[in-house]
């Protein structure tokens, strides 16, 4: 089989291979921090954790349009402006979304499940309404475009850079947050004992509805970073929710570490075998290995004590 490639020629595809699976490995981190937060800290199974990633790729393209139809001079910057208002629609519908509707269903999560699926149909036939049936796709400025050359014959995208580069920013604030603020000291109070948490002065409800809208802004931003890699349209968080509900569970509810060994054992693997296979028989030999895994360890690699 590798009888037509050199031993030089090996190692470039399967360092290309590598990086390939370190970009997805970010994306599938970016996507499963905010579930992991709402999943693994609250209980709550949001089936509509696609959607509010998707709202924050279509506030970036609505932001490039806006930059480059009245801020031409600033084009090149806008992106790191769309992230910040994508994290902010984002978390606000959370929020309002925590408020109407999922505060009346803790401690009940298949009602959550059949809850949220509801609400993502909602949101689809919303963002088909408003922004049209069509996928629509942002212009990256000129700064992303084209890729950094390694070594002769390995090249890296500058826009894949740049994810995993915001990547390991995002997840370093989420981790010192979660276990280094007070907010994230109330979280897991609650998450550990709500009663005690609320007999202590803790106000549970509001660490509820904060905690639901930190885990759809960062859904959000994950909607910014997916602009880059693929187009958007009103259904095209469906595609990747599988995905990110594969990479918690098997991590473990509520570990920030278990997630992200989760999304690179997954994306490594994946990337891998697609050098051998095909896509589609490298995600299925991938889902069984998992589901094999999951057998022996239900509870995931990590696993931490989740909302009783």
């Amino acid at each position: 089989m590798f009888g037509d490639y050199s031993i030089g020629d090996l190692g470039a595809i399967f360092a290309m291979q590598g990086f390939a699976g370190l970009i997805l490995f970010s994306v599938y981190v970016l996507m499963a921090l905010g579930l992991a937060i709402i999943f693994g800290q609250m209980g709550v199974i949001n089936m509509a954790h696609g959607e509010f990633m998707i709202l924050g790729a279509y506030v970036t393209w609505m932001t490039s349009n806006a930059f480059q139809t009245y801020l031409p001079a600033l084009f090149p910057g806008y992106f790191f402006v769309a992230m910040i208002l994508a994290f902010i629609a984002s978390g606000a519908l959370g929020m309002l979304v925590e408020w109407g509707l999922i505060r009346h269903l803790y401690k009940r999560p298949l009602d959550t499940l059949l809850a949220t699926w509801g609400l993502s149909l909602i949101l689809q036939q919303a963002y088909r309404s408003i922004f049209g049936a069509r996928e629509v796709g942002v212009e990256l400025p000129q700064w992303m475009l084209g890729s950094k050359q390694v070594t002769d014959t390995i090249e890296v995208p500058i826009n894949g850079i740049f994810v995993m580069c915001l990547t390991v920013l995002i997840t370093a604030t989420v981790a010192y947050v979660m276990y280094k603020s007070r907010w994230g000291r109330q979280v897991r109070a609650v998450v550990q004992n709500r009663v005690m948490a609320g007999a202590v002065g803790i106000n549970t409800e509001k660490v509820d509805r904060y905690t639901f809208g930190l885990g759809c802004g960062i859904a959000g931003i994950a909607g910014s970073a997916f602009t880059m890699i693929g187009s958007t349209g009103p259904t095209s968080g469906q595609l990747y929710i599988v995905d990110t509900f594969l990479v918690v569970v098997f991590g473990g509810a509520a570990s920030l570490f278990g997630t992200i060994a989760s999304a690179f054992s997954i994306s490594q693997a994946q990337s891998t075998m697609e050098f051998f296979m095909s896509g589609s028989m490298a995600k299925v030999l991938t889902l069984l290995a998992i589901v094999a895994i999951l057998m022996m360890r239900p509870q995931g690699l990590f696993a931490l004590k989740v909302r009783k």
